[in-house]
């Protein structure tokens, strides 16, 4: 059997002796090892058979009648776990990971059985072996963290969110879910701002999945129902009057160069140029001015922005700092969208517009110059707000109330932390 991270001698010996004295004793030994509080770490297939439930990935659709039918079995389990008396809170004193023994580690496994990450089977002890690893990872999973495993301060938060907590959101998403499952189309983009998610839909399966930036909690990203009707290669950036008030005026007052090293042009409103040097930046007056970034590497969306008609404004873009993608709470735009790795996004979007294959497209992007594109079969694109939903037996996702919509400040994990 393949081992991975640790493996202790004495469990491997014994494993060995068993598996040639035949299956029966074999089992025995694997039951001792497996018993074992300082038992190694075994592969993930190994692993799996302590855990409850399906995959946490999935190419089911969000917005399916199929996610509608598992989310009401989710609340029929989270109403029996709350009439069994909720779960055990698990105590936030301390980072508990693969390796530790501490009798903290009892009332994590607890918690992680209730929910179905950990199976009953893999029993109580103090020690966080490779099952409860594995149980951690798949919670995280589930709650839009990253699975390292390590139980740090967001994951001891979602964690000790109350059952009753759970019970309500997921009863409050699920009316969310049943106004729009099965609506959206046979072909649609779809934005789970809680998520910050984005998912290409075709013939009721998830064909592309796009990690994203959504909007700040003062900044937020608006419910939108729209068609996804051009996209501009190259953009022009023309900065909205809240980012010019709360953001370049100030800049500007520190930096008078800041427009001239990012590229901004300054547009009065006959369409003439005006030079920055000419403005009185102790006011607020120029914000009755335009601000155009020119194509390039420093523009604010880089190679490309995803346009359709929004009373809001938004839109959908592609970013220069690709690092913020990396980060566990995206919720970091003005309201806009960034999408990760958004070639292969524009790449679908298109793919009924004659004349822009991946190729073609990416050879517009090389020239530098501003190209719209008018999409020939506009696609539906729908930002909604979901913050728990399952897409299978088991599988219950949970996120972050980000925009305290869910009428629980226990869910805020974000602002609370």
């Amino acid at each position: 059997m393949r081992t991975s991270r640790r493996f202790f001698l004495s469990g491997a010996s014994l494993l060995a002796a068993a598996m040639v004295a035949g299956r029966a004793s074999a089992q025995d030994v694997i039951g001792d090892i497996l018993k074992s509080s300082a038992r190694g770490n075994w592969d993930d297939q190994f692993d799996a058979r302590a855990s409850e439930g399906g995959k946490v990935a999935s190419t089911l659709p969000i917005f399916s009648p199929q996610t509608v039918a598992f989310t009401e079995q989710a609340v029929a389990q989270y109403q029996n776990i709350v009439g069994q008396g909720g779960w055990v809170q698990v105590p936030a004193t301390k980072k508990l990971e693969l390796g530790v023994d501490d009798p903290d580690v009892v009332p994590l496994r607890k918690r992680l059985m209730v929910a179905g990450d950990l199976s009953q089977s893999a029993g109580i002890s103090t020690a966080f072996d490779s099952y409860v690893d594995s149980a951690v990872k798949r919670f995280q999973l589930r709650h839009g963290l990253p699975a390292d495993g390590s139980m740090g301060k967001y994951t001891y938060a979602a964690m000790n969110v109350s059952a009753q907590v759970r019970l309500g959101q997921l009863q409050t998403n699920l009316q969310r879910l049943k106004e729009k499952a099965g609506t959206l189309g046979n072909r649609y983009v779809l934005v789970d701002i809680p998520a910050a998610q984005i998912e290409a839909v075709e013939n009721d399966r998830v064909v592309l999945r796009h990690t994203a930036i959504v909007g700040k909690i003062d900044r937020q990203t608006p419910i939108v129902n729209s068609k996804i009707n051009e996209i501009i290669v190259n953009p022009y950036w023309n900065a909205p009057v809240s980012i010019v008030r709360k953001d370049i005026i100030p800049l500007m007052r520190k930096d008078p160069n800041y427009l001239k090293n990012s590229h901004i042009r300054l547009f009065a409103p006959d369409g003439s140029e005006v030079d920055p040097m000419n403005v009185d930046w102790s006011t607020d007056d120029a914000a009755k001015y335009r601000f155009r970034q020119d194509p390039g590497s420093e523009n604010a969306m880089a190679s490309v922005k995803i346009n359709f008609p929004s009373p809001d404004g938004v839109y959908m873009h592609d970013t220069p700092q690709q690092s913020l993608f990396g980060k566990m709470m995206r919720f970091d735009s003005s309201g806009c969208v960034r999408v990760q790795n958004v070639r292969d996004l524009v790449t679908w979007i298109l793919r009924d517009t004659p004349g822009w294959d991946r190729q073609h497209f990416e050879a517009a992007i090389k020239t530098g110059q501003n190209t719209p594109i008018q999409v020939t079969n506009p696609v539906p694109v729908h930002f909604l707000y979901l913050s728990a939903w399952s897409t299978g037996p088991g599988v219950v996702q949970f996120r972050d109330d980000v925009y305290a919509l869910d009428g629980a400040s226990e869910l805020q994990i974000t602002s609370s932390l």
